[in-house]
């Protein structure tokens, strides 16, 4: 027996949620207390239209994340050195530029209300990260006094913390990169060598 199609959305429908989306990411970032009303009133829907696609605002936020979640695990798979030290500072760049676009929305996605789906939602980001980590140890690339797991886990929670101190400025990029490395294992001084001999690390298109 034929199963039912399932149907896709209406162009117009799949038009109106990218819209909020779009509208919620202005509002959050002028005001991340935004009200649905506010977001629906940027997006140009009615509050009415808005909850046809989105149960409430934790939902709107949830689907924010999920899509965010989506773009950083994409560029977590682009092509990295094979030097530990150097994938990291090229992984911790790369985001860094793609928060920088969203860094309230980011934010929000990394306070403790959202921070376990946001976690869920970084799985294969986590998991490459893990990988550099278990690399550069075995490599003595890295610091080898704790575990890869822990390692790995302060990794994020320094990148979480740089995006929540809002680091801005031409060298913000740079900024978030040392973090990173220095929590590796790096001294600031080895972290400011390798940036130096790498100058392309902290570009945009890194």
């Amino acid at each position: 027996m034929n199963q039912p199609r399932t149907r896709a959305p209406r162009r117009d429908a799949q038009a109106n949620r990218d819209s909020i989306l779009a509208a919620a990411r202005t509002a959050l970032a002028q005001d991340p207390g935004a009200s649905i009303d506010l977001i629906a009133h940027t997006a140009g829907l009615s509050r009415r239209a808005l909850y046809g696609h989105f149960d409430d605002r934790s939902a709107l936020i949830t689907e924010l994340v999920r899509t965010g979640a989506q773009r950083f695990n994409a560029i977590a798979e682009r092509p990295l050195n094979d030097d530990a030290r150097i994938a990291l500072a090229q992984l911790a760049s790369r985001l860094w530029h793609e928060v920088a676009h969203i860094q309230t929305v980011t934010a929000i996605a990394l306070d403790d209300a959202h921070v376990a789906d946001t976690a869920a939602a970084l799985a294969p980001l986590r998991q490459i990260v893990s990988d550099i980590v278990a690399r550069g140890r075995h490599t003595n690339a890295l610091r080898t006094d704790i575990p890869d797991d822990v390692l790995a886990r302060l990794i994020e929670e320094t990148a979480r913390m740089v995006v929540r101190v809002d680091v801005v400025g031409p060298d913000a990029a740079a900024t978030a990169v040392r973090a990173v490395l220095s929590i590796a294992g790096l001294s600031w001084r080895e972290a400011d060598a390798l940036l130096s001999a790498h100058p392309e690390i902290t570009g945009a298109a890194a």
